[in-house]
């Protein structure tokens, strides 16, 4: 059980949502339940994505969980359309820029990608090409970051 406010009720998603938020519901903080009723999900067990070492989680350097592992991506390849996936997938809004070089800091451990090519529409970094995970040709000075416009809130 939740505390704190609920901010969405009545949500009716079709699964083809880029995030929840763009999910039809009643207006923002409206509702007619308690946390009794709070709603939760459990996820696929697929790597999931985020970004490290930015001002905030819709920045940063770019990081993929497998084997139960963070890893870094290489900035082989990394473009324009990986940030879009990138943000698209975490609720970070729009991608604004692709970085490379470490920009963010270098990781430390495995790095799992290579080569990601996007189209940009994918719904999760996953879904792009890449070698396979932990096949590289880079070093951590090579780690991708992506810029996102921050999360979107509005329905």
């Amino acid at each position: 059980m939740g505390i704190g406010l609920i901010l969405l009720d009545n949500v009716q998603c079709l699964g083809t949502e880029a995030s929840l938020f763009d999910c039809p519901a009643t207006q923002l903080g409206w509702h007619n339940c308690h946390h009794i009723e709070d709603a939760s999900v459990v996820c696929s067990g697929r790597a999931n994505v985020r970004l490290v070492g930015g001002s905030d989680r819709c920045n940063g350097r770019v990081e993929v969980f497998h084997a139960g592992l963070w890893g870094t991506v290489c900035d082989h390849g990394w473009d324009l359309n990986a940030v879009r996936v990138v943000c698209r997938e975490l609720g970070c809004g729009r991608a604004i820029t692709q970085l490379g070089e470490a920009t963010y800091g270098q990781g430390s451990g495995r790095i799992w990608l290579d080569d990601v090519a996007c189209s940009g529409s994918e719904s999760t970094l996953l879904d792009c090409s890449h070698r396979a995970f932990g096949e590289h040709n880079c070093q951590h000075s090579n780690d991708a970051a992506a810029v996102c416009s921050g999360e979107r809130l509005v329905l």
